[in-house]
Parts: structure tokens; C-alpha cells; sequence
């Protein structure tokens, strides 16, 4: 006979990991929204997407809106569509993260960017300057994403590297 554990005991042996939602968002040329993390927050001086870890009982799309407005004051006109998933196994010492990755549009020219205390920069970055902001693995992780939109796909990375 096989033992069973008590459903609550159960529940405390599964991995626990954090979710977060990421938007990748364009202008007319083709340029990537990037945004400078300010000096009082952990990653500070870091370029990323817009986005964050999901509020408790939120769903990764509504976090991608949420984030996104938060984040940049954009209001996405389209609902974003999926384009990639990565798990992180330790972040930061918070143990493993899902990052749900939207492909969120292009923004129109001229939408003026309201950056959250959060962040202190934003730019659009062309895809071959990347590499002069953003450190190897998160220009592999962007390139993939980027290619992913294009395509219509979902590609499904392992810290930040395509499978």
C-alpha cells in the first residue's frame, strides 16, 4: 500500500517560484522600449522591459497591462500576445522565477513615456546596439523574444537562453 500525505502537507513539498510579465514593446523604426532601473533599487543601473512580478491572484496578462501603465504610463491599445516563457532557477536568492514574456505592439510616435519612481531612463534602442546596453545573456533573451513577435511564436527559455 502507498502511503498518501495529507493535501496540506503535500502543497508544502511542491516548489514554490515567484511569476513575473514582461512587454516588449517597439517604435516605428523597429527600436525596443528599454527601461534604466533607478539607483535605489536593487537592480539599479540595469536596462529591462517594462514589467514585474504578478500582484497575488493576478494572471500574467492583466500583470503585463498593470506593469506596463505603472512602468512607462502606456496604455496598451492591444491585448499582448505571448512570445515567451523563462524560468530562472534562483534570482536574487528568491529561488526560482517564471518571467511570462507579451509581445505588447508598437507604441505610436510621439506617446510620451511617464517612467515610475522605479525607473530614472527610458530609450528606444535599436536591435544592434543592444549589445552596448545590455549584458550577453539578456541580448540573446531579447534577440530570441524579438524573433518569437516576428514569427508569431513562443519560444521557451532557461535563464534567459533559448532551448
Amino acid at each position: 500500500m502507498t502511503d498518501v500525505l495529507p493535501r496540506d502537507e503535500w502543497i508544502r513539498t511542491q516548489p514554490q517560484a515567484l511569476i513575473a510579465a514582461c512587454v516588449l514593446l517597439f517604435d516605428h523604426t523597429g527600436r525596443i522600449l528599454l527601461l534604466r532601473y533607478a539607483p535605489t533599487q536593487p537592480a539599479a543601473g540595469v536596462w529591462w522591459l517594462p514589467g514585474g512580478m504578478l500582484d497575488h491572484g493576478e494572471d500574467p496578462l492583466t500583470a503585463a497591462h498593470r506593469e506596463t501603465h505603472e512602468e512607462t504610463g502606456i496604455t496598451l491599445a492591444a491585448a499582448p500576445t505571448l512570445i515567451g516563457i523563462d524560468h530562472r532557477a534562483n534570482v536574487g536568492g528568491t529561488g526560482p522565477v517564471l518571467d511570462c514574456y507579451f509581445h505588447g505592439g508598437t507604441v505610436p510616435p510621439g506617446t510620451p513615456v511617464t517612467l515610475s519612481p522605479e525607473h530614472d531612463a527610458h530609450a528606444f534602442t535599436a536591435p544592434e546596439d543592444l549589445p552596448l546596453t545590455l549584458p550577453p545573456t539578456h541580448v540573446r533573451t531579447l534577440t530570441a523574444l524579438r524573433a518569437a513577435a516576428a514569427s508569431g511564436t513562443v519560444v521557451c527559455l532557461r535563464e534567459g537562453e533559448p532551448r
